[in-house]
């Protein structure tokens, strides 16, 4: 049997770790930003192609939008209500075949490519020096924070 204070910690931290305000602040705003900088420099280095402009453009649209929909995950989540939305556009596509969870990993997937392609092309020696900082921040809250869900789940089994 659980002591009371094992107990009253486990929720705690479930509440936090295990939330979709935890989740969207790092985890889906990290992804939008890297999404967001990736557009930037799609535009940056199609500058000359229309067709190149118009991709990163729609990439920088698509950031927003994604960027929007996790705030309204934290709003929802901490005013108590469910929210109505997904984490992102891909997973409230997800939605019209009821596997918005499959979407979503399949949005997770699209982050971590996009996040492979801009250090392997060598695309990020062009970011300036604040957007280093935007693209340091996101990777640092994302990393850690995988890191420290995965404590917590690890954490719990045992308990």
């Amino acid at each position: 049997m659980k002591e009371p204070w094992r107990q009253k910690a486990q929720k705690i931290g479930d509440s936090i770790f295990l939330s979709p305000a935890f989740q969207a602040l790092t985890i889906g705003i990290p992804f939008c930003l890297f999404k967001l900088l990736f557009g930037l420099l799609a535009w940056r280095a199609g500058a000359a192609s229309v067709p190149f402009c118009i991709f990163a453009w729609l990439v920088m649209a698509w950031a927003l939008s994604d960027l929007i929909m996790n705030l309204i995950r934290v709003f929802f989540h901490l005013t108590g209500r469910i929210a109505p939305i997904e984490y992102c556009t891909i997973a409230q596509a997800g939605r019209l075949f009821r596997r918005p969870q499959l979407f979503l990993s399949i949005d997770t997937l699209i982050s971590f490519s996009i996040i492979c392609f801009v250090l392997w092309s060598g695309w990020i020696t062009l970011l300036d020096r604040q957007e280093s900082y935007f693209w340091y921040a996101a990777t640092t809250l994302n990393l850690i924070s995988v890191s420290v869900v995965n404590i917590w789940v690890e954490l719990r089994r045992g308990s």
